[in-house]
């Protein structure tokens, strides 16, 4: 597992702050909420704390559901999302790479969904985590 960033539950990351962790990243991470937030809007945005292991992460909602979770790791960041077990079957029909493919397939399942966790060290995993998050909420 990567390195976590930001465990104090009394603060949630702030720009300055998540600019230097994630680097060269934070065009990555911005880019990929301006994404999803096209592509599901209206789409809120709220930090929550997964507790002192998983820290702070950026949640994407679309209303009350969850598109996608956004968690700062120094130098890059990890993209999570559950996926349904239609999801997961939809997600497993489409031209996606042999890794993420890999990822669902060993994923345990949860009441939630299948756990997804997909780190993003350049903008080449964006367009496979926008393709995860559309096939998840059409699901």
């Amino acid at each position: 597992m990567s390195p976590i960033l930001f465990t104090d539950k009394t603060h949630a990351p702030e720009s300055d702050q998540l600019a230097i962790a994630l680097g060269s990243s934070i065009d990555s991470w911005n880019e990929l909420r301006r994404r999803i937030a096209i592509q599901h809007a209206p789409v809120s945005e709220e930090w929550i704390f997964g507790g002192k292991n998983h820290g702070w992460s950026l949640r994407l909602k679309q209303k009350k559901r969850a598109v996608l979770y956004l968690t700062p790791c120094p130098g890059f960041f990890r993209a999570g999302l559950a996926m349904g077990e239609k999801a997961v079957r939809a997600a497993l029909q489409q031209d996606l790479p042999a890794v993420v493919i890999d990822l669902i397939e060993r994923a345990p399942k949860y009441p939630e969904g299948r756990g997804i966790r997909i780190e993003i060290r350049s903008a080449n995993e964006l367009a496979t985590v926008e393709a995860l998050g559309a096939i998840k909420m059409a699901n």
